[in-house]
């Protein structure tokens, strides 16, 4: 992820975040780790804010057996028009490739990695 985040900061990938983001950052019980992604949506070219169409989308992930909260996720991303959407989390990233609509391609960091510098 560090090695992701310093291609953004080279400038080869703009760096996108969301209302989600910025929500679970501010929850996050550990000062350390919230710190850290607070200086990362800091970085961010972007900011997606949730509207009642990004939810109702979410919606529909999440009757695809996508969490909540990672449909929401997927569901901003989509609607920023990304072209990566990065997630550590192997069940998410393996409901995420069995939507068959889903605008965006979902990998893992280190497959995100490969297939961008390759």
């Amino acid at each position: 992820m560090l090695a992701l985040l310093a291609y953004c900061e080279r400038g080869h990938a703009d760096l996108i975040v969301s209302d989600m983001v910025v929500f679970e950052s501010n929850n996050n019980p550990h000062p350390q780790k919230r710190q850290f992604v607070t200086a990362i949506i800091h970085q961010a070219q972007e900011h997606v804010a949730l509207t009642a169409a990004i939810e109702q989308r979410a919606t529909a992930f999440e009757q695809l057996g996508i969490k909540a909260v990672d449909a929401l996720h997927l569901a901003l991303a989509e609607a920023a028009q990304v072209d990566y959407f990065c997630t550590c989390d192997d069940q998410f990233y393996r409901r995420a490739l069995a939507v068959t609509d889903l605008q965006i391609k979902v990998r893992r960091p280190l497959d995100l990695a490969q297939e961008i510098a390759g």
